[in-house]
């Protein structure tokens, strides 16, 4: 082997080498938790950093109580507030099960030498749902004007046949059973976030409730999830137009 062959074949088993583990890097993938577990943790004072990886802003409004904010896109500027323990656990989570900024932002953290992370995938919205400790900032109570769609309009919409929205009626399953719009699914109120990931992001998505109440919170945590296209309906107005109501 002439001196010429032996370096490209260094050069190609380099080559060949930082490939693999770019490979190896790209497919990481982390351990999710649940709420439950997460909860039990934090309850246990178990010894790890819980992480927020969505923009400042919206860590302001409200997070997980104890959670620190190292925005994903900002990761670079904020690696000071990880701890100096590379076998600490971090604890990634963002806005639900479609948001991709804490499986980012924990890879971010597993270049730089973290082993031990995990992701809370359900995220801030299913904590916030379920009721769990929360820091809110002084705009968590403010009031957010929805995108609502008048009867006529969403009852053309329906009768258009176009798979471009997804209609989901966010009452208790025993008043969907007494009559809903007809091509309604249904998600309760008081569990959206949690069942909310079987909703398509590329759709546009229409709430709605008996008189506004529960929808206009359904409208809020679509928000907070990252929905773009999304529009709130009334029962009561849909009835007092005299359009159809379907039961299973």
């Amino acid at each position: 082997m002439t001196r010429t062959t032996r370096l490209f074949f260094t050069l190609f088993l380099v080559l060949t080498l930082c490939a693999a583990a770019s490979l190896q890097a790209a497919e990481t993938t982390y351990q999710i938790i649940t709420t439950d577990e997460l909860k039990t943790m934090l309850d246990e004072n178990a010894a790890m950093t819980v992480i927020d990886a969505r923009n400042p802003e919206e860590y302001q409004e409200v997070h997980i109580k104890g959670a620190i904010n190292i925005p994903e896109k900002k990761f670079s500027g904020y690696t000071g507030q990880l701890p100096a323990d590379k076998s600490t656990r971090l604890v990634f989570y963002c806005n639900g099960v479609k948001c991709g900024k804490s499986k980012k932002a924990a890879k971010k953290a597993t270049e730089l030498g973290y082993t031990d992370i995990l992701i809370y995938a359900e995220g801030m919205p299913v904590w916030e749902e379920r009721g769990l400790p929360i820091v809110a900032g002084p705009d968590y109570e403010k009031k957010v004007e929805t995108t609502k769609i008048a009867p006529a309009d969403l009852d053309a919409l329906i009768k258009g046949g176009e798979a471009t929205f997804t209609l989901v009626d966010v009452r208790d399953v025993e008043e969907f059973r007494e009559g809903h719009i007809p091509g309604a699914i249904n998600i309760p109120a008081a569990e959206f976030a949690a069942k909310s990931a079987v909703l398509d992001k590329d759709k546009k998505i229409i709430v709605y409730c008996n008189s506004g109440g529960r929808s206009y919170n359904a409208y809020r945590k679509l928000m907070k999830l990252g929905y773009e296209d999304i529009n709130q309906a009334i029962f009561a107005d849909w009835k007092e137009a005299g359009l159809p109501v379907a039961k299973p």
